[in-house]
C-alpha cells in the first residue's frame, strides 16, 4: 500500500465529501425511506448558526448544479469542474481536475447514516444525525455576509470544543444553502486547505425525492479500537477489499465533520510504509507494524486530524480472540 495509493483514497474521500456529501453505494430495497427535496422550497431563511448548517447539509443532497472550483492546499492550486444530479432518487457527483495529473472521480449513492443498525439508536440519516452530533462537539457561530462566486454568502465558523479535531469555516449561499467555500483550520486556527467555487451554474432544487440508505448490520471485525475521540462512530460503509493480492480491512469513523480511516493488512501482503507519521497533502497518516492476532500486520490510521490523535488511535487498536458479535 504505497503513499500514492493512500493519496488516491484521500483525494476521493476529500473531494466528494466537499462536493456532494458522503453517502454509501446504493442497494436495492423493497421498502425505501425517502426525503422529499421540495419541502425545502417553503422553509424560511435560517436565523441560527445550527439552522444554517442543517440547511447546507440538505442542500448538498437536493440541489442540482454544475460548477467550477479551486482547491488550495499543500500541493498547490488545483482547478476542478464539478456537477451534482439526482436520478430516480440516487445522487451522482462528478469531479474532474482541470490541471495537473488528469483525474476524474464519480460517485453514486444514497443519503447515508451515521451508524450501523443497533449501534446508534435508529441510525438517523446523515443531515439529521450530523446536526445533533456536531452541536455537542463544536461551537457554531454566524459571521457576516460576503460575496463568493458572485453570490451572496453567509459565513459560518465551526470551532471544536476539544483539541482532538480541526475547525472549519464555511461560506453558505444565501439563496440555496450550498457551500460556496470551505476552509479547514488547524489547532491554531491556521488554514490548512481551502476549497472554493468560482462559478456556480444553474443551481436548481430537485423536484422529487432522494433515497435514504438502508439500515445495515455492523461487520464482525477481529479487532476493536481501544480509544476514539468523543463522538466518533464507525460508519455503515462496507469497505473490505482485496486488491493486487492484498486483503485490506478498511473502516471509516466520523463525528459528523471530521473523519478518520483505519486500514489493517497482513504485513506480507501489503506494500510497506515506514512506521511513523506521514503527511499526505492536508491529511496525516500514522503507520504501525504490529503483531496482531499472531500475525505481523501493517496498521494505517489516516485523517484530517491532529497527528497525535491518529497515533493514539493506532496504538490503542486491540486484537480480539474472536470477532465481535
Amino acid at each position: 500500500m504505497t503513499a500514492s495509493r493512500l493519496s488516491g483514497r484521500l483525494a476521493i474521500a476529500l473531494g466528494l465529501l466537499l462536493l456532494v456529501g458522503s453517502f454509501p453505494v446504493a442497494h436495492a430495497e423493497v421498502e425505501e425511506e425517502r426525503f422529499d427535496c421540495r419541502t425545502l422550497e417553503d422553509q424560511p431563511r435560517p436565523e441560527s448558526a445550527l439552522g444554517w448548517f442543517e440547511r447546507s447539509l440538505w442542500a448538498g443532497h437536493c440541489y442540482l448544479y454544475e460548477a467550477h472550483a479551486v482547491r488550495i492546499g499543500y500541493d498547490g492550486v488545483r482547478t476542478l469542474a464539478i456537477s451534482h444530479e439526482v436520478r430516480d432518487g440516487i445522487e451522482r457527483g462528478v469531479a474532474t481536475f482541470l490541471d495537473g495529473p488528469p483525474m476524474v472521480f464519480e460517485r453514486r449513492g444514497r443519503i447515508g447514516r451515521l451508524g450501523w443498525a443497533g449501534e446508534a439508536g435508529e441510525a438517523p440519516p446523515s443531515p439529521a444525525g450530523i446536526v445533533e452530533r456536531v452541536d455537542g462537539l463544536y461551537r457554531l457561530q454566524l459571521g457576516g455576509e460576503e460575496r463568493i462566486a458572485n453570490r451572496r454568502a453567509r459565513r459560518l465558523d465551526i470551532a471544536p470544543l476539544d483539541s482532538f479535531r480541526f475547525g472549519h469555516r464555511l461560506w453558505l449561499d444565501q439563496a440555496t444553502g450550498l457551500t460556496l467555500k470551505q476552509t479547514l483550520l488547524d489547532e491554531t486556527g491556521r488554514p490548512l486547505e481551502t476549497f472554493q467555487l468560482t462559478a456556480l451554474e444553474r443551481p436548481r432544487l430537485h423536484q422529487g425525492e432522494v433515497v435514504l440508505d438502508r439500515q445495515r448490520e455492523a461487520p464482525a471485525d477481529p479487532w476493536r479500537l481501544g480509544w476514539l475521540p468523543e463522538g466518533f462512530t464507525s460508519q455503515p460503509v462496507d469497505t473490505r477489499s482485496a486488491r493486487h493480492g492484498e486483503e485490506i480491512i478498511h473502516r471509516l469513523y466520523s463525528d459528523g465533520l471530521s473523519t478518520l480511516s483505519v486500514f489493517v493488512a497482513p504485513l506480507d501482503q501489503a506494500e510497506l510504509l515506514a512506521p511513523g507519521l506521514h503527511r499526505l497533502g492536508v491529511s496525516n497518516a500514522a503507520v504501525r507494524h504490529r503483531d496482531l492476532g499472531g500475525e505481523p500486520r501493517q496498521l494505517v490510521v489516516m485523517g484530517e486530524m491532529p497527528p497525535r490523535v491518529l497515533l493514539r488511535v493506532a496504538d490503542g487498536l486491540e486484537w480480539q480472540e474472536a470477532p465481535s458479535p
